[in-house]
């Protein structure tokens, strides 16, 4: 039914379903004076229930909502509340630039006893493996939590510190933290369940139903609880209940793979092997052969002290012979060493250790303590070694991850993995540039042919200043290799340029099709506007107007296989520049004139150069020398003041990424120094504006001290040509 205020415009009974091709439609013309927010619109089922109404929404003037702000520095908060949701909000969103314990600890600075903030960095800490070290903050928490009332009303401080004492194998105290946080109802679906496994790793197999079925209370739809409560009553020999629970679990997660798991042990123990054996068909196809599915359902049943059942899975995807994931081997490993079959254990650790290490980035505190166990039982497995750097270089604990891959580089020398990220952890971590190239040189005397490893010594090379010449030399000896990388090849065309070899560098470009990556923007297309504006430059010099214009008309419009098309309000002052100064060398001063007008537009207030579509400072500078050739003396000056002034007023800046930051000018594969980079940004813009005021020496000094900071800057490289012109 459609009704106005009016009248009833439709009203008709009609046989739908969702499987119908043709929906109902039906068109109405409004009477005079009807407004479409008047019609309202009901659906009803055939004994008059309404199953849907709409009724347009009156138009109105809604408030704009405001724009993001970014997030104050820690210091700049207020209160402890600030900090503990400034450092939440950056965990649930994981920042890439902004860290969460930075707020947090500045709260405990304040507040040492802050329950949430001591909560919230203690489960940090225990992210990161850091048992021992989250303990106290727990405690912490708790002992304020419980200043008046023994049974807090949050418990999970409590909770908490039972997963923290479980990681530290304390079971008994972790037993009791679990029976402290199931006092309130928020943490009685994970404590109860929680309890149950510590029960089940007992063997009281009947404490361990009652405290699953406890969790189940809460929390009908913990899969996790679901399949131990079918674990326990199979082991408890009620294979008939088992089998119906975990058939219920299936039914309501159709993807659970403990509950097809736990269907085939039921069925196996009932005696029904096909049955069982068509289960685990299934449950293999669901499986996928991913060895992180194998290894969460082993972590799964390992957790509940169920070695028979996690060995069982493993087993399924280790083939016969060879070896598979490195980590479903360690895993097995462990089993067999708690199975009390040492010789199993030291032959799956061995199949782990010569395991292909490719892709493998253990990040679970399950398998870190499946390597730490590992390294104990084999302290020579230079393997577990190297995965344990991985797992803690990505929770933030550089100094263990150097250890680690150090200590897996001594077991075995001729891994390149472990020498490159060494390279990369000495450089960034350390701050040592010297030991990082002589890792990575290393890596890549290992790996001859690992691209990746030549593109990260090109950087590092880049990085330490050496010579550009010199570094075009080890990339033209490996050019094969260059070809296979787009970030590579560009910056070889970019030494090219550096070089003043601006046709190769064209013809390098146009050799081959480039896909854009991300930290890549716009410097593909930068290379070949610099190389056709330069060659333009060079033509211009020796008066041959109408090949310079060419190149420099060539500039403006970027060839399909570069990958990328032009920027809405792309800054190309310094092209509209040169092509006016071409065309007043052909005698065609009108078209002269309308390019110096093009080149003196554009944003005129000079900005940092932390991202890649940033006003780049020389175009200012180009609208300056625009704004000369027209005539207007002050508006050039003015922005050659500019320039001057926003440099001196900037150049002892702190420097930090911006909160909003999404991408930067660079893949940065080694940390850069953004103070530093300011610095020289700001001497290049001085520069500029000294050049631009006719003060060539002063121009001079600055761009060289540019140059000395980063010989490859190649704005201050042709503008410090300009000024030996200009000086002559």
């Amino acid at each position: 039914m459609l009704k106005g205020a009016n009248r009833t415009y439709i009203e008709r009974s009609v046989q739908l379903s969702p499987k119908d091709e043709d929906a109902f439609k039906e068109s109405v013309t409004l009477e005079a004076g009807e407004q479409e927010h008047d019609l309202k619109l009901t659906v009803r089922a055939a004994d008059g229930r309404l199953l849907i109404a709409y009724q347009p929404k009156r138009p109105d003037i809604e408030q704009v909502p405001d724009a993001a702000k970014p997030l104050a520095e820690p210091h700049e908060l207020r209160s402890t509340e600030e900090l503990y949701l400034a450092g939440l909000h950056l965990e649930q969103y994981r920042h890439a630039t902004f860290e969460p314990e930075d707020y947090y600890l500045e709260g405990l600075k304040r507040d040492k006893g802050d329950i949430r903030l001591n909560v919230a960095y203690g489960t940090l800490l225990l992210r990161r493996g850091l048992y021992s070290e989250s303990e106290a903050y727990f405690r912490t928490a708790i002992e304020r939590l419980t200043w008046r009332n023994p049974n807090p009303y949050d418990s999970e401080a409590y909770y908490q510190l039972g997963v923290s004492l479980r990681g530290q194998n304390r079971l008994d105290e972790a037993y009791t933290a679990f029976h402290k946080a199931v006092w309130s109802a928020a943490w009685q679906d994970a404590g109860y369940f929680s309890l149950a496994q510590i029960a089940s790793c007992k063997g009281e197999y009947a404490e361990a139903l009652d405290l699953a079925e406890r969790s189940l209370v809460r929390n009908s739809r913990n899969y996790k609880a679901r399949n131990l409560k079918a674990a326990m009553l199979r082991k408890l020999g009620r294979y008939e209940q088992a089998l119906a629970f975990a058939q219920e679990t299936a039914v309501l997660d159709v993807a659970d793979f403990g509950a097809y798991n736990e269907q085939a042990l039921a069925l196996a123990a009932l005696g029904d092997a096909a049955a069982a054996e068509g289960v685990l068909a299934e449950l293999r196809l669901l499986m996928r052969e991913d060895a992180h599915n194998y290894l969460n359902l082993i972590a799964d049943y390992m957790g509940c002290g169920l070695l028979d059942e996690a060995i069982a899975v493993g087993l399924r995807m280790v083939p016969a012979e060879g070896t598979v994931y490195p980590m479903v081997h360690y895993a097995l490993g462990e089993l067999y060493a708690l199975a009390g079959r040492p010789e199993m254990a030291e032959a799956q650790r061995r199949a782990g250790q010569s395991a292909d290490p490719a892709y493998c980035f253990p990040n679970t505190l399950f398998e870190l303590d499946l390597l730490e166990s590992a390294v104990r039982a084999n302290p020579e497995d230079d393997k577990a070694h190297y995965y344990l750097g991985n797992f803690y270089y990505d929770k933030k604990r550089p100094k263990e991850a150097i250890a680690g891959w150090e200590r897996s580089r001594e077991l075995r020398g001729d891994f390149a993995t472990v020498h490159r990220n060494l390279g990369l952890a000495y450089y960034n971590k350390q701050g040592d540039p010297q030991a990082a190239m002589e890792s990575l040189e290393r890596a890549y005397t290992c790996a001859p042919e690992d691209v990746r490893i030549l593109f990260e010594l090109d950087q590092l090379r880049k990085k330490l200043a050496l010579p550009a010449q010199e570094r075009l030399d080890i990339l033209e000896a490996k050019r094969s290799q260059v070809e296979q990388r787009d970030d590579l090849f560009v910056e070889y065309v970019t030494l090219l340029n550096n070089l003043e070899r601006y046709d190769e560098a064209l013809a390098a470009l146009g050799s081959r099709n480039f896909h854009p990556w991300e930290g890549g923007e716009g410097k593909v297309t930068g290379q070949y506007k610099f190389a056709h504006t330069e060659l333009g430059k060079q033509l211009l010099k020796e008066g041959r107007y109408e090949e310079a214009l060419a190149h420099l008309q060539q500039a403006l419009v970027y060839p399909l296989n570069l990958g990328e098309g032009k920027l809405e309000g792309a800054q190309e002052n310094n092209i509209y520049y040169y092509i006016g100064l071409a065309y007043e060398g052909l005698q065609k001063q009108q078209e002269a004139k309308a390019s110096y007008m093009t080149a003196s537009q554009g944003l005129e207030e000079p900005t940092s150069a932390m991202f890649y579509n940033d006003q780049p400072p020389e175009m200012i500078f180009y609208q300056g020398l625009a704004w000369s050739k027209l005539g207007n003396e002050k508006e050039a000056k003015r922005r050659f003041n500019k320039l001057i002034d926003y440099a001196e007023k900037h150049i002892f800046d702190e420097i930090k990424i911006d909160y909003f930051a999404v991408s930067l000018p660079d893949f940065l594969v080694f940390e850069d120094d953004l103070d530093r980079r300011n610095v020289i940004h700001c001497r290049y813009m001085r520069g500029l504006g000294l050049l631009g005021l006719g003060r060539a020496a002063e121009a001079a000094a600055e761009l060289d001290t540019a140059l000395e900071m980063e010989p490859i800057h190649q704005g201050a490289m042709i503008h410090r040509r300009l000024c030996g012109q200009a000086a002559e």
